[in-house]
C-alpha cells in the first residue's frame, strides 16, 4: 500500500553540509553586496579608456586584463546572486540579489560598449603587429581572430552602448517565467490508487512520474500540466517577448535569421541544426518503436504520456548519494586519476553541490560558477539512479568547468553552449557503461536501461521536438505574424503526434503546453544542442571505452580548451565532426542497443 510521501522540507530544515558552499564565495550577503558595489564603482575606470585603445599595444593589453578582471568578478556576483535564489525562490532577499546583478550586469555591459568597435576601427593589420609585440597581448589570437570574423555584426560604440542596457530589461523575462513556475504556481496534489494526497512541487514531480501506481502518475502528470494551462496566456506572452527579444538582436547585429545569429558568433553554420532536425525526424520510426514495447512491456492497451517514466519492473535500485558518487567516480577512471580526484573532493569534502530538494527550489539540475569559484551544481537528489545520472551529467559540466579555468585565461573560460552538453552526456555514457559492465543482474540493468532511455528521451526526443516548435515560433515572429498560448498549444501538439507516431494518447492542451515547462527556451536556440551534445558525448564515449590509444587525452584536450576554439573545430581535436550527421546516427544506433537489449532483458516482463 502506498502512504504519502512527506511534504519537501523547507529551506531551513536542510543540513549545511548538504548545501552548496557559498561562503567559500562570499563570507556573507553583506561582502556580495560589496563586491557589487566595488564593481559599480569600477565605471570610471572602464569608460576612462574610451578612445585610449590604440594609444599603445601596453595600453591595449593593460585594457584587456581590465576588462577580464571586471568580467570574471560580474560573474561571481551575478552567479552568487542566481545560485542564491535557485535553491529557493522563496527567499525574497535572494530575489532582490539577482535583480540587483541583472541591473548591474546591464550597466557595466554598457561601459564596455565603446570596446569591440574601437578595436575594430584599429584594423587587423595594427592588432596582428601589437599581437606579434606585446607578450601580454599573445593569448588573444584567437579572441581577434574571432572578433574580426564578426566584424559585420559589431555596431557602433553608441548602438553597442544601448544593447548593454537593455541586457536588464531583457533578462527579466526569464526571470519572470521562473517566478511564475517555481515560487507563485501552486499544484493540486497527486493522488494515489488509495485516495493519499501527495504533493506535487517542482522539485518532486519526476519522483511522482516515476511511480509505480499508475494514479499517482496520471495525476501528477495531469496536475502539473494543468498548472501551467491555469496561467497559460501570461507565460504565452512572456515567452512571446522573449522570442522578439531574440528578433531584436538579430537585425540590430544584421543577421538574417535568429536561428543565424545564435550559431554564428560561434562559428557554428545553421546547417549543424537543420541536420539534426533532418536525421531526428529520419530515425523518428526508432522511437516509435520504443514507444511500442514500452506499452507491451507495461501491459496497457493504450500508453499515455504520463506511462513514459512508468517503472517496468517492480524492484528500483536505491542509490545513496554516496554511492552515487563512488560509481561515477569508478566509470570515469579512463580518464585519469586528477579528473576522478577533483570530482570525488568536490562532490564529497569542497561542497560543490547543493544536494537535495527543498521548498522553493527551482526545476531541474545545473552546474555554474566562474573562474575562482568552485564550479558548482544544484541537484534535487532522490536516492535512485536517475539522480545518480543527472548527478554525473552535472559533474560533466563540472569538470570540464573546472578544466577550463585551470588552463585557460578569462576570456577563453566561457565555453559555448553547442560544446557544454557535450561533456555532461559524455559523463552519462561512460556510467551508465561501467555500470552495465559491472552489473549483469537484470533487475538492475532494466532500470538502468530504463534511466538511459529517459535521458534518450529528454535529449534525443524532447529537446528536438521543442527545437522545432522553437525554429517555427521565431521565424513567425520574423515574418510578422502573432504568437498566442493557443498557438503555442496547437504547434506543440502538432510536433509531438509526429514523434509520437500514433504510438502515445495525445490529451491535446496537456502534451501542447510543454513548451511552457522549459525555461530553456529563453535561451536562443539552446536546446538543439542538447541533442548535438548527446550525440557527439557518444561518438567519443565509444573509442575510449573500447580502450583506444590516445582518445582520453584528446578529450582532456578538448576539456581543458574551453573557447580557445570555436566549438567545432574543439570537437574535431577531440575526434567527432558535427558538420556531418554521423554523429547523429551513431546515437540512434546506441539507443536501438539500448531498446534490443531491454526487449531482450523484459521478454518475460510481456508475455
Amino acid at each position: 500500500m502506498l502512504t504519502a510521501r512527506p511534504a519537501v522540507p523547507p529551506r531551513s530544515e536542510i543540513a549545511p553540509e548538504h548545501t552548496w558552499n557559498a561562503e567559500s564565495v562570499f563570507p556573507d550577503r553583506a561582502a556580495w553586496s560589496d563586491a557589487c558595489d566595488a564593481l559599480r564603482a569600477q565605471i570610471p575606470e572602464i569608460t576612462r579608456y574610451q578612445g585610449r585603445l590604440s594609444e599603445s599595444a601596453g595600453t591595449l593589453a593593460d585594457w584587456l586584463e581590465l576588462r577580464a578582471d571586471v568580467g570574471r568578478r560580474l560573474r561571481t556576483v551575478g552567479f552568487y546572486a542566481m545560485m542564491s535564489q535557485s535553491v529557493d525562490n522563496n527567499d525574497q532577499a535572494a530575489a532582490a540579489m539577482s535583480s540587483r546583478a541583472q541591473t548591474l550586469n546591464g550597466e557595466i555591459q554598457a561601459a564596455l560598449a565603446f570596446n569591440q568597435p574601437e578595436m575594430l576601427a584599429m584594423g587587423q593589420a595594427k592588432i596582428d603587429e601589437w599581437l606579434a609585440a606585446e607578450p601580454r597581448l599573445a593569448i588573444y589570437q584567437h579572441y581577434f581572430e574571432n572578433l574580426f570574423r564578426r566584424a559585420d555584426h559589431v555596431r557602433s560604440a553608441e548602438v553597442e552602448e544601448v544593447l548593454g542596457l537593455v541586457d536588464d530589461p531583457f533578462g527579466s523575462l526569464r526571470a519572470t517565467a521562473q517566478f511564475l513556475t517555481d515560487a507563485d504556481l501552486v499544484f493540486t496534489p497527486a493522488i494515489s490508487t488509495t485516495e493519499a494526497q501527495l504533493p506535487l512541487a517542482q522539485s518532486s514531480v519526476f519522483k511522482l512520474l516515476n511511480s509505480p501506481d499508475r494514479e499517482v502518475r496520471r495525476t501528477a502528470w495531469e496536475h502539473y500540466a494543468d498548472g501551467y494551462l491555469s496561467i497559460k496566456n501570461g507565460l504565452a506572452s512572456n515567452l512571446a517577448a522573449a522570442i522578439k527579444r531574440d528578433v531584436f538582436y538579430a537585425r540590430v547585429r544584421r543577421y538574417g535569421s535568429s536561428l543565424e545569429a545564435a550559431l554564428s558568433p560561434h562559428n557554428i553554420s545553421t546547417e549543424v541544426f537543420h541536420n539534426l532536425i533532418a536525421t531526428f525526424r529520419k530515425y523518428l520510426p526508432t522511437w516509435h518503436r520504443y514507444w511500442a514495447l514500452r506499452r507491451r512491456i507495461l501491459g496497457v492497451d493504450t500508453l499515455h504520456p504520463y506511462d513514459i517514466w512508468a517503472p517496468l519492473t517492480d524492484t528500483e535500485p536505491e542509490v545513496p548519494y554516496r554511492q552515487a558518487v563512488e560509481w561515477i567516480g569508478e566509470a570515469m577512471a579512463p580518464l585519469g586519476e586528477e579528473y576522478v580526484t577533483a570530482l570525488r573532493r568536490g562532490a564529497l569534502e569542497e561542497r560543490w553541490v547543493d544536494i537535495y530538494p527543498n521548498q522553493g527550489k527551482r526545476q531541474g539540475a545545473f552546474s555554474g560558477g566562474a573562474p575562482g569559484t568552485h564550479p558548482f551544481i544544484m541537484v534535487s537528489y532522490a536516492d535512485d539512479l536517475k539522480s545518480m545520472s543527472t548527478l554525473a551529467h552535472e559533474f560533466g559540466h563540472s569538470l570540464h568547468s573546472y578544466l577550463t579555468w585551470q588552463h585557460q585565461p578569462v576570456d577563453y573560460s566561457r565555453y559555448s553552449m553547442f560544446v557544454a552538453e557535450v561533456a555532461s552526456n559524455f559523463n552519462q555514457a561512460l556510467t551508465r557503461a561501467y555500470l552495465l559492465d559491472q552489473n549483469t543482474d537484470p533487475a538492475f540493468q532494466i532500470p538502468l536501461l530504463e534511466e538511459a532511455m529517459t535521458n534518450f528521451h529528454r535529449y534525443f526526443f524532447i529537446m528536438p521536438t521543442l527545437a522545432r516548435f522553437e525554429l517555427e515560433t521565431h521565424e513567425r515572429i520574423e515574418r510578422g505574424q502573432g504568437l498566442t498560448a493557443q498557438d503555442m498549444i496547437a504547434l506543440m501538439t502538432e510536433l509531438f503526434s509526429e514523434a509520437y507516431g500514433g504510438e502515445m494518447d495525445i490529451d491535446h492542451d496537456r502534451v501542447g503546453i510543454t513548451w511552457a515547462q522549459f525555461g530553456h527556451l529563453y535561451a536562443n536556440f539552446y536546446v538543439f544542442q542538447y541533442a548535438t551534445g548527446i550525440s557527439a558525448a557518444h561518438a567519443l564515449a565509444g573509442p575510449i571505452l573500447s580502450g583506444e590509444a590516445g582518445a582520453a587525452d584528446r578529450y582532456l584536450q578538448f576539456l581543458r580548451a574551453g573557447a580557445s576554439l570555436y566549438p567545432v573545430d574543439a570537437l574535431k581535436l577531440a575526434g567527432v565532426d558535427m558538420t556531418t550527421p554521423e554523429p547523429v546516427e551513431a546515437a540512434f544506433q546506441t539507443m536501438t542497443g539500448y531498446i534490443d537489449l531491454l526487449e531482450q532483458l523484459a521478454r518475460p516482463l510481456s508475455q
